[in-house]
């Protein structure tokens, strides 16, 4: 249970990292949900970790917190469970380390803001024709 989740460009968490609890799940199941511990809960502690590096680490805290968890209980299956759980985390985990790409400021083309100019005016003078005339028009 040694080999790392790949979480990222460069980013890789060893197994024994994440722990994992299991517990009884909730809802609908009868006799078979009393007795299972089916639900499980994958718990990573960022600022424990020795696999990432201090600007992973800070991505992740700013984002998820110091602890980033997740939980499955969809299947009757245990080790299901233990699989979605770690994906769902391993998915969490991507998604704080994610470089948002900088935005570049555009302009709009002299085009576009002639036609743009060229529609209010359309629009102001159909407006325009539907009011009431002026006294003065007569």
């Amino acid at each position: 249970m040694n080999d790392p989740m790949q979480v990222g460009r460069g980013a890789a968490v060893p197994l024994s990292e994440i722990e994992l609890r299991v517990s009884r799940s909730s809802g609908p199941g009868g006799q078979h949900a009393n007795v299972t511990a089916s639900r499980v809960e994958a718990i990573f502690d960022v600022a424990a970790s020795r696999a990432l590096s201090d600007e992973h680490k800070r991505r992740v805290m700013a984002r998820c917190g110091p602890r980033v968890t997740a939980v499955a209980q969809d299947t009757r299956s245990q080790a299901r469970n233990r699989e979605l759980a770690l994906e769902r985390l391993r998915a969490r985990l991507a998604a704080a380390l994610a470089v948002q790409r900088r935005r570049r400021p555009t302009m709009p083309s002299r085009a576009a803001k002639a036609q743009r100019l060229a529609e209010k005016r359309r629009r102001s003078e159909l407006k325009a024709a539907r009011r009431r005339p002026s006294p003065e028009h007569y």
